[in-house]
């Protein structure tokens, strides 16, 4: 499909640089593709009245890592300053990164950061640039590996905001928690599941009285999310894989609500990615651990996931593209036309829309 079709104008006063406080206060606009009415603006706390007994929500356990790193590149006595965006791990001491720029950069280079950090008791962390690859891509091999590269990189590592904060205003200390969903434990991402971030212990309980249950399923994203759709078609691009894993306990209880005639809440794009990536061509949820690229764009078919609460994306994005799959482009130009129009707050820090699928995307529950 031709990319300018998910082109939008956003006025920058409608970009979230903080959250929502309380984070069950921000706004929340249903979507229905068919049935009156089509759209209701509420609040995150509304969620479990749109819920029924016995429906399933998936969170992404993922927890973000600080993974923006500064430092120097010292050749030839000459020394560039540089900052890179860990976003994949390869193995005990190997990471892929972003770098900016990415140019100051080639393989065999050696690049310290965090000298003169207190915080670091080994006082930097060094690395030698590996090999450089496409739009500003580089393998970083550090001299730590393991749990002693993972203290390091927490101790002179900034959270890593999406560009359009970062660009806007300078990372602090709130940030740690801000970004970060209140039942993360699996560290590894370099970007938070956001539909996550507005979940808060007193909406467990309500949803949890309710009957609805709650499971977890782990995809660290990668800084790859952020990425814009640069080719004039979704053909010409190629998704950053990233490893996810659906438990043998957590798809058993997912096919079992499944079977009894309850619904899959998709909690976030990256929870929804995962769980159409463990799921065969009946919809059963297979056990999965691995990498997925899955790239989902208007046409495919959904398998496994029944209802969508996300936040609202880039234009352009891959992310715009999976609901106007989900939910049908033209409900979500309307829904989101509306969302501008209503002054909702967008993208990572920004409001949740909980979107229920179009006729043709496979599920009618």
């Amino acid at each position: 499909m031709r990319v300018d079709l998910f082109d939008f104008e956003l006025p920058e006063d409608r970009i979230a640089l903080r959250p929502a406080v309380p984070r069950d206060g921000a706004r929340m606009l249903v979507v229905r593709p068919q049935g009156e009415p089509p759209r209701d603006d509420l609040v995150v706390r509304d969620l479990p009245r749109f819920l029924r007994p016995g429906d399933a929500l998936v969170f992404n356990d993922t927890r973000v890592i600080p993974a923006e790193l500064k430092g120097t590149r010292t050749r030839n006595g000459n020394i560039a300053h540089i900052a890179v965006t860990l976003h994949k791990r390869v193995d005990a001491s190997h990471w892929r990164a972003f770098a900016r720029p990415a140019k100051r950069l080639k393989p065999g280079d050696r690049v310290s950061f965090g000298h003169g950090n207190s915080a670091c008791l080994m006082g930097a962390l060094d690395a030698t640039v590996m090999a450089r690859g496409h739009g500003g891509e580089v393998e970083l091999a550090f001299d730590l590996a393991g749990g002693s590269l993972d203290e390091a990189v927490a101790a002179v590592g900034e959270t890593p905001l999406p560009p359009y904060i970062s660009s806007k205003r300078q990372a602090d200390t709130n940030d740690r928690s801000d970004y970060q969903t209140i039942y993360a434990r699996q560290e590894g991402a370099v970007a938070a599941p956001t539909a996550g971030l507005h979940f808060t212990k007193a909406l467990f309980r309500e949803l949890e009285a309710r009957g609805i249950s709650h499971h977890f399923v782990t995809l660290h994203v990668g800084a790859g999310t952020f990425l814009p759709v640069k080719s004039n078609d979704t053909t010409g691009h190629e998704m950053h894989a990233e490893w996810g894993q659906v438990s043998a306990e957590t798809a058993d209880a997912l096919n079992h609500a499944r079977r009894a005639g309850n619904r899959i809440v998709a909690v976030g794009t990256t929870s929804l990615r995962l769980l159409e990536s463990a799921a065969n061509d009946e919809g059963a949820i297979q056990p999965f651990t691995g990498e997925t690229d899955i790239f989902i764009t208007p046409g495919y078919r959904f398998r496994a996931v029944d209802l969508l609460l996300t936040n609202f994306h880039l234009p352009r994005s891959t992310l715009y593209m999976l609901v106007a799959a989900f939910s049908g482009l033209e409900t979500m130009q309307s829904a989101y036309a509306h969302a501008i129009a209503e002054h909702y707050r967008f993208y990572s820090f920004g409001d949740a829309c909980l979107l229920h699928p179009c006729q043709n995307t496979g599920h009618d529950r």
